[in-house]
Parts: C-alpha cells; structure tokens; sequence
C-alpha cells in the first residue's frame, strides 16, 4: 500500500519529467545601477525586462555573480541571466551558470547592444568575434569560445571619430529613437522564442 511519502516522490519525478534540465542560458548584457539604465551599453538589460514583462516572471533571483530567472519559454527550460559583474566581467556569470547546469556553448544566447548597427536594426549571428565589444570579449575568453548565438541590437555610431566611445554608449537613449529600440527589443524577444525552439535559421531570415 503507498503511503504519503511515495506519493510526494511520484509528484516530484512527475515534476522533474515535465520540467527537465536547463537547456538554454539567455543573457542580457548591462550595468548594474540606476546610473546605467536608459543607457545604449544596457539595451541587452531592457530586453531582458521586456521578456520578464511578457512572461510575467521576475529576473531577481542572486546566483552566479548575477540575477537569474529558471522558467520555461516554448516548452524549454531556460535560464534567463543579468550579470551584475559590470559589462567588462560578464563572461564570470556566463561561465558559473554553463558550468553548473552543463550547458551546451551553442544553447548560450547573448542579447548585447551594437554601435555598428543603427538604432532599430538587429542581427543574429551563431558565432564571432568580440566586435570591439567588451562583455562579448570577456565570454569569448571565460568560455574559451566564441561559437554561441548573439542578438546584436543597434544603437547607432559615435557621433565622430573623436567622440569617446565610452561616452557615447554609456550615454541615455535620446526620446526620438525610444520607439524604434522597442520595436527592435520586441523582435529579440520574438528571436529568443524561434531560437530555443532549434530555429534559429528561421530569426535570421525573419529579423536580420
């Protein structure tokens, strides 16, 4: 005859089968601080908020050197990641979190800003070099690879060649390009959805 306690093990295997193991780790790239917010070099931060918002989930949980949200999104377990390690040390958290929940280099999804695109405009790529970009060079380095997709949004180039870069990125979104970044984010967001469901060739045709 079952008792309680068999019962809780068949409702927690239950649990585990629905549910499984994390297999993607989304990652908005950002600052941590109220300073940093409405800045170009936190478009990956915004993303990430747009999605909690959609998904109705909150990214506050303290692990791996950042704040993290375990959901399900399309029928995956997926890890969402906000490093608080600043910008130049994200790949720290990146590797903390593919370490412990052994996650394949290529289901690490980084959503980063790109001062090579213009404002509104985004690509998707499945491998690369850093750009020029410090939080990618610092996850190329702590994964020792660079084969994992990336969703590059564009905030537009410096102004001039003699504009300082870090100036310019950490510099808030002006008002009149707000509405085209939203669009922008909403088709990461769109991106993200086609891409842990093994698509990821179908965003690029659709988005890029």
């Amino acid at each position: 005859m079952s008792n309680i306690f068999d019962l809780f093990k068949q409702i927690e295997k239950k649990n585990d089968v629905q549910t499984g193991n994390i297999s993607y780790l989304i990652v908005g790239l950002g600052n941590p601080g109220d300073k940093y917010a409405k800045t170009r070099h936190n478009v990956g931060f915004m993303t990430l908020d747009y999605i909690a918002q959609k998904l109705n989930i909150k990214i506050n949980k303290s692990k791996f050197k950042a704040l993290v949200c375990d959901t399900e999104l399309n029928g995956k377990r997926v890890l969402f990641m906000k490093p608080q390690t600043f910008m130049n040390n994200s790949g720290e958290a990146v590797r903390e979190a593919v370490d412990f929940y052994k996650i394949p280099i290529e289901n690490v999804i980084i959503i980063y800003d790109d001062i090579s695109l213009q404002p509104g405009k985004m690509r998707i790529r499945l491998k690369g070099s850093d750009g020029g970009h410090n939080g990618i060079k610092s996850i190329i380095y702590h994964l020792n690879s660079n084969e994992f997709p990336r969703i590059k949004i564009g905030v537009g180039a410096k102004p001039n060649p003699e504009y300082d870069l870090a100036d310019w990125v950490l510099g808030n979104i002006p008002e009149d390009e707000q509405e085209v970044m939203l669009n922008c984010i909403g088709n990461a967001y769109e991106s993200v959805k086609l891409m842990v469901e093994g698509n990821s060739n179908k965003a690029m045709e659709k988005y890029n």
